[in-house]
Order: C-alpha cells, then structure tokens, then sequence
C-alpha cells in the first residue's frame, strides 16, 4: 500500500508522515517548491527532521518545482513586505490558489508512479476556500477523470485542531519542524502569525514548545507591557 503525502516542514504534515507509516503504509513525502519566501528555510527543516525522526516506511524526499512568481509578482509572500504579523488572523495568511497548485503538481507525479492516494494534513480551522472537504472531493474527482483510474485524497487531521496534533507528535523531533512565513536565516522570527499559531498550539497542549525563536515570548510581554 503506498500514498504520496504533501509536505511542508510544519508541525501538521510531519506528524501526519510518521501517522501515515504506522498504518503500515509506504509514505512518499512530496514537496512542492514554488519559490516563497520561507521556503529555503523549509527545506533545511524538513531535511532535518526526516534524518532525526527516522520514520519506518517513509521514502526519500521528491521535490518538485513549480515557480508562482509570474502568478504572484509583489505578494507578501514573495516580497517580504507587509507579511501577516502576530496579532493577525489565520485567514491572513491567505496564498490564492495555494492547494490547487500543490495538488496539480503532485498528482501528475502520483499518476506516473501508479500511486492512487495523496494525504495532506489541514486542521478543522483551516478557513480556505481550497481547504475544505467539497474542494478536495472535487478535486480528486477531477484528477480520476483525468488520468482515467481512481484517485483519493485523504485529509487525516481534517477534524483536529494545532493541540491535537502536537500531542499527537510526542515523541518525534518536533522541535526540527518549522512553521514561520518571515524567517531570519533559518530560524522562526516569533513575530509572524504562524509563529502565533505555532506558540498557541503548544500553550493549548500543555507542553513546552522546544522552537527556538528569534523574538520569544518574553521579550514580547516585556514590549506589550512597557
């Protein structure tokens, strides 16, 4: 049994690898590179946490590439400018169109390896258009009729939220994940809103969050308060 997983670095694709393989499936991570901003950072994570986490099943990384600067041009997330800041929202963070690129390109590799399950990991309050069960449902839809056999995509974490997964996760390398859109080199700023949601998760879990950030938490209460 095989399934492709898209993969990001973050704490939600990569507890849902290690997921994925203690069902006895033969996971193939897939990442997609478009070009963002984050994503040098990304890659050195996910690379990281592969090594350390040492998942039975899991094979090597696929990267594929699929540049979006024609599409994006000056959006924040190729710029660096105006990046969603902590106090944001999560639906700030918006990338049009974001699954159905990842999707596009990962299918066609699905199809040419005879691979008829793709996992990706959105959490219940993902607020997207492209993150909702009727998108997903359609898509595969779309990609069966495509490539004339049958097509899934499963969402595994799709009724959970950050702490459900965070728990879920004891026990792997969590602090080689990586969940910032405004790195410094390769660490997490701790000023951005994934940075947010990053700390909240851990603080709803009841755990120590193990990241390292470039601006903690403590120097942000000292800065609220002063």
């Amino acid at each position: 049994m095989r399934v492709a997983a898209l993969v990001s670095g973050g704490l939600d694709s990569c507890v849902m690898l290690r997921d994925l393989a203690a069902r006895g499936a033969t996971v193939l991570p897939v990442y997609v590179r478009t070009g963002l901003l984050w994503e040098d950072a990304e890659n050195y994570w996910l690379e990281r946490f592969l090594t350390a986490a040492r998942i039975d099943g899991c094979a090597r990384l696929a990267v594929l590439d699929l540049p979006v600067d024609d599409l994006y041009g000056e959006h924040w997330s190729m710029t660096g400018r105006a990046v969603p800041g902590f106090d944001t929202t999560l639906d700030s963070n918006y990338l049009p169109g974001r699954n159905l690129l990842l999707l596009s390109k990962a299918v066609v590799f699905c199809a040419l390896r005879g691979v008829e399950r793709l996992a990706m990991a959105p959490l219940a309050d993902n607020p997207f258009p492209d993150g909702t069960r009727e998108f997903f449902c359609a898509f595969a839809n779309a990609a069966s009729v495509a490539f004339s056999q049958p097509f899934s995509i499963e969402l595994p974490f799709r009724e959970m939220v950050k702490r459900d997964v965070i728990r879920r996760g004891v026990g792997l390398p969590l602090e080689l994940t990586f969940s910032c859109i405004r790195p410094c080199g390769y660490d997490h700023c701790g000023d951005c809103t994934k940075c947010a949601e990053r700390q909240q998760g851990f603080r709803d879990a009841n755990l120590v969050d193990p990241t390292c950030y470039r601006k903690p938490a403590a120097e942000r209460d000292v800065g609220a308060s002063s």
